[in-house]
């Protein structure tokens, strides 16, 4: 059988709020879900996913650089 994590499992795990997953289901925007009866449930294959797929920061390539130039060219 397949493992599933609980709505509050996965929000400890990404640090948010129950009603920010509710949030994100709605706005079609957050991890994968699957509904056992009333149930949400989350497979943790599709959550390691959807964290991998989302856009990462801190490098100062591209339009960074840029911005940061104009402000100390001022």
């Amino acid at each position: 059988m397949q493992s599933f994590l609980t709505e509050q499992e996965v929000s400890r795990r990404l640090n948010v709020s129950v009603a920010t997953l509710r949030r994100w289901r709605l706005e079609k925007r957050g991890p994968v879900f699957v509904k056992v009866g009333s149930l949400v449930r989350y497979r943790p294959e599709d959550l390691d996913s959807w964290v991998a797929a989302l856009p990462t920061g801190g490098d100062m390539a591209g339009g960074a650089v840029a911005v940061m130039t104009a402000r100390a060219a001022r």
